[in-house]
């Protein structure tokens, strides 16, 4: 059902200007038919972000306006030299409100260096109105009592329900343990104020960090969660409510081989008459590259046995550079997103890095032309009443 992939450069970042990176897009309505709302940070060294922007388009991705600070997703400053940051954002419109709530979680640094003190890391929200206002930074809080260290929703793709619930995945962990589990909660929101009311069943695999920076997607009656881990795997479960899930399997190829992976995200791609993985993998080409961070694959799920088909498989997008002979000057492309932007057409955004090159890199954005028309576009993918 994919017709053609074509990729651009949105931001030049390479050799001048900002490096944009964590570019995350969702639709909103507007009053010349659908704008393309995105979020995006500078990035200025291993997980070493600044303050959160925003950036607007409304010609479908062809012109974006100049990238914008979101005022409650800057740094701010704690004791001892310590600084407080905002990382991993995902933006999603919330059609019941008209609002666009906007979900990452916090980070800490000790001169511009990723830091680890006794505080907290937690997921964080700010919500955009309907006159374009962005709100203060709100703490989601959540009563768990296994959970001292963090709870994050950071790159998380996640759902809107009809009533205006959101089902989130999130990862979390005690400061008693490495490994992080996984579950997903349902929250109320008001336009203003996220509020865990349930969660679901925890899932763990306890090699490394555990699992990490789930994702979800709804299609036919069936809720999907794929999720990183650090054992060389990438892991699917399945849900028939969004709270219930089945214990995770590895992703493989139709035959039953499994896929090698390196603790790196994936993202759902959902065509209301299939199901696609955009994610990174071991290949021949990019053998020498960190965790195999490029190119970008996408694939069709067989959802009955929850494998995807080898013969799908496209680059959606390119690595550019030499994966073998020179993997120092291949831009890394580990942090993604996708999302629906009509009936015809859905992207995966994508911010390079070359820390060789100190950490430069440009804004990607690969457009993903569908052959028949797509029923579920971002402002329109709510789950039908049963």
């Amino acid at each position: 059902m994919i017709h053609s992939i074509e990729s651009k450069i949105i931001w030049h970042g390479r050799q001048q200007g900002v490096t944009w990176f964590h570019p995350r897009a969702c639709t909103t309505p507007s009053n010349h038919g659908t704008s393309v709302l995105m979020t995006c940070q500078s990035i200025g060294g291993s997980d070493v972000f600044g303050q959160v922007h925003w950036s607007i388009s409304s010609d479908l991705g062809q012109t974006w306006s100049n990238p914008a600070p979101i005022p409650g997703l800057g740094r701010r400053s704690l004791p001892d030299g310590i600084e407080e940051g905002i990382c991993d954002v995902v933006p999603e419109y919330h059609p019941q409100t008209n609002t666009v709530l906007a979900v990452g979680h916090n980070v800490y640094y000790k001169g511009n260096v990723l830091a680890r003190p006794s505080e907290g890391r937690y997921t964080v929200y700010v919500v955009r109105d309907s006159a374009g206002q962005w709100s203060e930074r709100r703490m989601l809080q959540w009563d768990h009592p296994d959970i001292n260290g963090i709870y994050t929703a950071g790159c998380a793709q996640r759902i809107t329900l009809p009533d205006g619930d959101l089902l989130v995945p999130l990862s979390y962990t005690s400061t008693e343990r490495t490994d992080r589990a996984v579950t997903t909660v349902r929250c109320g929101f008001d336009g203003q104020t996220l509020t865990v009311k349930d969660a679901g069943n925890e899932l763990r695999l306890p090699v490394g960090r555990g699992l990490l920076e789930p994702s979800l997607v709804h299609l036919d009656g069936r809720y999907y969660m794929t999720l990183r881990a650090e054992d060389g795997h990438g892991y699917v479960s399945v849900s028939s409510d969004g709270l219930a899930w089945n214990d995770p399997l590895p992703w493989c190829w139709e035959d039953g081989e499994s896929l090698t992976m390196s603790t790196t995200q994936q993202r759902w791609l959902v065509h209301s008459k299939g199901l696609y993985l955009v994610y990174t993998r071991q290949a021949e080409s990019n053998i020498n590259v960190m965790r195999w961070r490029a190119p970008l694959y996408v694939a069709q799920v067989d959802r009955p046995t929850l494998r995807l088909l080898r013969e799908t498989e496209q680059v959606a997008v390119p690595m550019r550079g030499d994966g073998i002979a020179d993997p120092d000057n291949v831009a890394r492309m580990g942090n993604f997103h996708t999302v629906n932007v009509s009936a015809k057409e859905s992207w995966v955004t994508v911010g390079e890095t070359l820390p060789a090159q100190g950490w430069h890199g440009d804004t990607i954005l690969a457009r993903i032309r569908w052959s028949a028309p797509n029923r579920l576009t971002c402002t329109e993918h709510l789950i039908p009443e049963r």
